[in-house]
């Protein structure tokens, strides 16, 4: 048989299958239904056992004091000197560092947070947005519970309904501290990121 002839014969069988189609064996493999099941808890309480679980610090407060009161005793207890802060609101409270490289935190705000994978969206729209959140030694993220969505195909349904043809440069999904194995596959934290990330929740009924 030629190499043409054994061609063609596969091509009829192919067009014969396709006249003839087969119901599909597990009729929900589509992609038309979601791989997991929707929340069960509160969006707030879900992100926080998944965020603590990937060592994350999560902190939560009633209102904006709460806040300031709880940071401020974290910066004390630890002893933090030199905190950089580009966020227009917080700034003038916090920084008293122009330099990323050599500070002790990190302070910033965020797009939103992802409570089943327990995920801070960062993006570029933020100041030093790209940097402020990796390279200092530890990341502090203020985050407000109207920012919770439940899943990534939430948040990404929000920035392009936000943003409406104009999506920032850079957007990231951070979960929990840097960490890796490729080193003997130990895991180690804080190679390619923070060491410590934490997360404060601030309540707020709406945007």
């Amino acid at each position: 048989m030629s190499v043409t002839t054994a061609k063609e014969n596969i091509l009829k069988r192919i067009r014969k299958a396709l006249s003839n189609p087969v119901p599909l064996p597990f009729p929900q493999s589509e992609g038309t239904s979601d791989i997991y099941l929707p929340a069960t808890d509160d969006l707030e309480v879900t992100f926080a056992e998944t965020f603590t679980k990937l060592q994350g610090k999560f902190v939560y407060c009633e209102k904006e004091t709460d806040l300031h009161l709880r940071l401020q005793q974290l910066i004390t207890v630890k002893d933090w000197t030199k905190i950089f802060c580009s966020n227009a609101e917080w700034s003038n409270r916090y920084s008293n560092t122009i330099s990323l490289a050599t500070c002790d935190a990190s302070i910033t705000g965020c797009e939103m947070l992802v409570a089943r994978t327990g995920s801070i969206v960062l993006s570029s729209t933020e100041e030093n947005g790209r940097t402020a959140s990796v390279y200092a030694p530890v990341h502090i993220c203020i985050a407000y519970t109207n920012q919770l969505v439940y899943d990534v195909k939430d948040a990404l349904q929000l920035l392009k309904e936000k943003y409406a043809g104009n999506i920032p440069s850079f957007i990231t999904f951070a979960s929990g501290p840097s960490r890796t194995a490729d080193i003997e596959k130990t895991l180690v934290t804080g190679v390619h990121g923070p060491k410590e990330v934490y997360l404060f929740l601030v309540e707020k009924s709406s945007l």
